[in-house]
């Protein structure tokens, strides 16, 4: 009796669209089973492609976490709209997001239509937060995505909160991907460099709890990390940058009780990826108008 043919090993790269907030880094991060894109409520968080990797028996998923797809008011807006196109006309499949919890809209209409210039990509369609709402809303948001176009791949509905469908999810896009080898070795999530994940912690406790206005003016920068000698510590000095003497000052906060709340927040996620504790030296300083300015973006790395 022969032995049937061994399923053959997929990789390839996949990336998530839709407008912003639509949970696109807390999808990466709920696939990959481990932290590697910030999260937060504030519109266009993510600002650079960031790779989490998930690795299974049968291939290697490329996760490609991009910003969300918006009108650009600033050089850095359009820069990150350019990031974005130049990862569709990439990738393998094209995951589109829609929060079950709001009706499609015109923003949605246009960035599915969008889809058209990428033909090479498989589309597959994502209903997402299916945990924060009702089975008729979910059915409703169904068929409003459904029927965007004809070429999905799939339509699934998930919540990557409580992990309901992520299996399916993952199975589907791996069955679009091509054949062919792993891309990564099996235990590497992100192909971010220390010193770039260190600096997105930090601008995540940044984000929190700061006026609208703020964070798309917030950058950070690293100037150094070291372990000391006896290698029980190590050392970040890093510079949270904004545009405007009065941004500094929020970020400072009273007698500097906001700057200290950003520095603990970001310790306690940044001490787990060292392994070790750590001195996290904070320094704000402004550039102004950075954000339009195109030196200052070269310099931050945009």
């Amino acid at each position: 009796m022969s032995t049937p043919p061994a399923t053959p090993f997929r990789s390839g790269f996949v990336t998530f669209v839709g407008r912003p907030n639509v949970g696109k880094s807390t999808l990466t991060n709920a696939l990959v089973g481990e932290k590697v894109a910030i999260t937060s409520d504030k519109p266009q968080t993510t600002r650079r492609a960031i790779r989490g990797i998930l690795t299974r028996p049968g291939g290697q998923i490329v996760i490609v976490d991009t910003p969300g797809i918006h009108k650009p008011r600033t050089l850095l807006g359009q820069r990150l709209n350019d990031l974005v196109e130049q990862v569709l006309g990439d990738v393998d499949v094209i995951g589109f997001l829609v929060p079950a919890t709001e009706k499609v809209g015109p923003g949605d209409r246009r960035i599915a239509a969008s889809l058209d210039g990428y033909p090479r990509a498989a589309k597959v369609a994502i209903v997402t937060k299916v945990d924060v709402a009702g089975r008729d809303e979910v059915t409703e948001r169904l068929m409003e995505v459904d029927s965007l176009r004809e070429d999905w791949a799939a339509v699934i509905p998930l919540s990557a909160v409580t992990d309901v469908q992520l299996d399916v999810l993952a199975d589907e896009v791996l069955r679009l991907l091509p054949e062919g080898p792993a891309l990564y070795p099996d235990d590497v999530v992100t192909d971010e460099s220390l010193e770039d994940r260190i600096a997105e912690i930090i601008r995540e406790a940044a984000l929190e709890g700061v006026r609208d206005e703020l964070p798309h003016s917030i950058a950070v920068t690293i100037e150094e990390i070291s372990r000391r000698e006896e290698g029980e510590l190590t050392d970040v000095f890093a510079n949270v940058v904004v545009e405007r003497d009065s941004q500094k000052a929020i970020i400072i906060g009273h007698r500097g009780s906001r700057l200290r709340d950003v520095g603990a927040r970001a310790r306690a996620q940044i001490e787990p990826l060292v392994g070790t504790k750590v001195f996290l030296k904070l320094h704000v300083r402004v550039a102004k108008e950075w954000q339009r300015d195109p030196k200052h973006l070269g310099r931050l790395g945009f």
